[in-house]
C-alpha cells in the first residue's frame, strides 16, 4: 500500500504549518512537519511512503499531477489552512480528475475546524483527518468500517455507504452525475490526544530522507536550521490562537527528556550540517522542570547544540540561564500588547511587568528575542496600540514582528468579530492578497482594515528604520554567521517594504 504525502503547491512560499499561514516578509519558509512526523510512523506502521513539497520544488498543479501518476499512490496526504483553501480545493479536485484511484485524505487547521463546509466544497476530497492524524491514516487504510476510526469526516450514500469507499463512484468525474448523487457528512468521535509521543520515529530523519534542508528557513535562526517537536496541546487560552482549537488541542503532553535529547544528538551527529535546532512547540517551556531536566542532560553529554524555541514571558531567570547554558540562543515571544486591560482581554495569562522582567532577564543572558506584537486585538484602540510601540521600544526585542490580529475560524477571537460585524469577508480566497501576504481583513469602529494596514506597516517601519536599531543590531551581530542571517532577513524585508511602495505609488496613479 503506497502513499504519497504532498505539501500542496501554492502561487508563493506558504508555511502551511505555520500558525500564521503566508508568504513572510523575510524569507522564512517552515518544514511540512506535521506531515513529516505522520510519514515517520506510515513508514513505521510498514507502510510504502514518499513525502513531496511542492511548495520547494515551486511545482504547478500540472507537475504535481505528474508527480502522483508517476508515483502511482493508493492514498494521498495532505494539508489545507485557511488562507490558502480556495486554490487548495482547486489543486486537490484536479489530483482527483487526474488520477482517480488514490482516496484523497485531508488534515489541518481548516479542514479540522470546517470540516462540513470543506466536504461541500471540495469533492475531490475523500476523507478529513481531524486534529492530530499521525496514527489516524493507518487506521483508514487497514479498517473494514470507517464508523470505527475515530477523526474521521467523510460522505455517506442514501443507503449509509461511506462513498471514499466505493471504487464506481468518483464525485468530480461528471457534474450531472455529482449532482444527482445524494450525500451526508459524518463524523467520527473526536480522537483523544496522543499521549506517547515517544512513539513517534525522528522527524530529522524523515526530512533527511525526503527533504532538502536548504530550502527552509527562519529570518531569526541561523541557516540551515531544522524543526521538531518536544510537545504537543497548549494549556493556555490567547482567544486568537488557531491551533489549541484545532491541531494540538489544550491537553499538554511531552516527549521524554532522553527521547529528545536522543534526537538532538542524532542530528548533531548525523546532520552536521545543520546550523541550528529550533524546538517548534506552541510553547516548549511550559513545564519549566522539564525544561531544566533536558537542559542538564544536554550539558552532561557535552553536546553543545545551538537551538531556539518558542517560549512565553513567565520564565524565571533560574531556567532561562541554564537554558543559556546549553546552547539555547534565541527566545520568541509573544508580547501582543503594551497594555495589560488589553493582555487581559485576550487571555494571554501575563503581566506587563513580566514582560519586563523577561527582555531584562534575557540581556542579562546574552540570549536573543523575536518579540512579536498585535495590533487589533480585543479590546485594542488606537491609543493602545500607540502603547504597544512604545512598550515595544522598552522591551526592545532583537527581532520584532508588528501584525494585525487575524480571525481565524475555531478562535474566540473570529467569533467576536463575526459577532460583532467587524468582519469584512468570509471569501477565504480573499484572506491573501496578490503577493501572498494576509490581508488585515477586521473593520474595528476606530479604525478599518486599510487603517490597520497603515498603522502596521508605519510601526514595523518605525522600528527596523530607527538609527537606533541598525547600530544596536550590527553591533550585536559582528560574528560571520550572524551577520549572513541579519543581511539575508534584512534584504529581503527592505525589498518587500520597497516593492509595497511602489505598489501604492502606482495605485494612487
Amino acid at each position: 500500500m503506497k502513499i504519497l504525502f504532498l505539501n500542496l503547491p501554492y502561487k508563493f512560499n506558504i508555511s502551511r504549518a505555520s500558525r500564521w499561514p503566508e508568504k513572510t516578509k523575510s524569507g522564512t519558509l517552515y518544514y511540512p512537519y506535521w506531515l513529516a512526523y505522520c510519514v515517520g510512523l506510515c513508514e513505521k506502521e510498514g507502510y510504502e511512503c514518499k513525502l513531496v513539497d511542492c511548495i520547494t520544488k515551486e511545482y504547478s498543479i500540472e507537475d504535481t499531477i505528474e508527480e502522483v501518476k508517476n508515483y502511482q499512490p493508493d492514498y494521498i496526504m495532505s494539508e489545507i489552512t485557511t488562507p490558502t483553501s480556495s486554490y487548495d480545493y482547486k489543486v486537490i479536485n484536479a489530483i482527483k480528475e487526474a488520477y482517480p484511484k488514490a482516496k484523497i485524505m485531508i488534515g489541518g487547521t481548516h479542514a479540522t475546524i470546517l470540516p462540513d463546509e470543506v466536504l461541500n466544497e471540495c469533492l475531490g476530497i475523500d476523507y478529513i483527518l481531524r486534529q492530530e492524524y499521525d496514527y489516524t491514516v493507518g487506521e483508514i487504510i487497514s479498517c473494514d468500517d470507517i464508523s470505527n476510526v475515530k477523526g474521521v469526516s467523510y460522505r455517506v450514500n442514501s443507503e449509509g455507504v461511506d462513498i471514499g469507499s466505493l471504487d464506481d463512484i468518483n464525485l468530480l468525474s461528471d457534474f450531472s452525475l455529482s449532482d444527482s448523487i445524494s450525500f451526508e457528512i459524518r463524523h467520527t468521535e473526536d480522537r483523544e490526544p496522543l499521549e506517547d509521543l515517544d512513539s513517534i520515529p525522528y522527524v530529522s530523519k524523515v526530512y533527511k530522507k525526503y527533504l532538502n534542508f536548504d530550502d527552509y528557513a527562519y529570518a531569526f535562526a541561523q541557516k540551515p536550521m531544522i524543526q521538531i517537536v518536544s510537545s504537543r496541546g497548549c494549556p493556555n487560552q490567547c482567544n486568537f490562537c488557531s491551533y489549541p482549537s484545532t491541531m494540538g488541542g489544550r491537553i499538554y503532553r511531552t516527549r521524554s527528556v532522553s527521547d529528545l535529547a536522543d534526537e538532538f544528538e542524532y542530528i548533531l551527529n548525523e546532520l552536521p550540517e545543520i546550523k541550528e535546532i529550533f524546538i517548534e512547540d506552541d510553547t516548549f517551556t511550559i513545564d519549566q522542570k522539564r525544561v531544566v531536566e533536558f537542559c542538564d542532560e544536554i550539558i552532561e553529554r557535552a553536546l553543545n547544540p545551538v537551538w531556539s524555541c518558542n517560549t512565553r514571558v513567565d520564565l524565571s531567570y533560574e531556567t532561562m540561564k541554564k537554558m543559556k547554558d546549553a546552547g539555547c540562543r534565541l527566545l520568541v515571544c509573544g508580547y501582543e500588547s503594551g497594555n495589560q486591560d488589553v493582555l487581559n482581554e485576550i487571555k494571554k495569562g501575563i503581566t506587563l511587568e513580566q514582560s519586563r522582567a523577561f527582555a531584562e532577564n534575557a540581556r542579562k543572558l546574552d540570549i536573543k528575542v523575536f518579540g512579536c506584537f498585535m495590533i487589533g486585538l480585543t479590546g485594542d484602540s488606537i491609543e493602545t496600540i500607540n502603547q504597544t510601540y512604545k512598550f515595544a521600544q522598552s522591551v526592545y526585542p532583537d527581532m520584532c514582528f508588528f501584525q494585525q490580529a487575524v480571525p481565524f475560524p475555531g478562535t474566540e477571537f473570529y467569533k467576536w468579530a463575526k459577532e460583532n460585524g467587524y468582519l469584512i469577508t468570509e471569501d477565504y480566497s480573499n484572506w491573501l492578497n496578490g503577493d501572498g501576504y494576509l490581508n488585515c481583513l477586521v473593520d474595528y469602529p476606530y479604525a478599518d482594515h486599510r487603517e490597520i494596514e497603515k498603522l502596521r506597516d508605519n510601526l514595523m517601519s518605525k522600528y527596523y528604520f530607527s538609527f537606533a536599531y541598525i547600530v544596536k543590531t550590527f553591533l550585536a551581530n559582528l560574528s560571520w554567521i550572524e551577520f549572513k542571517r541579519v543581511m539575508r532577513g534584512g534584504t529581503r524585508y527592505i525589498f518587500f517594504r520597497i516593492k509595497k511602495v511602489l505598489n501604492r505609488s502606482n495605485n494612487l496613479e
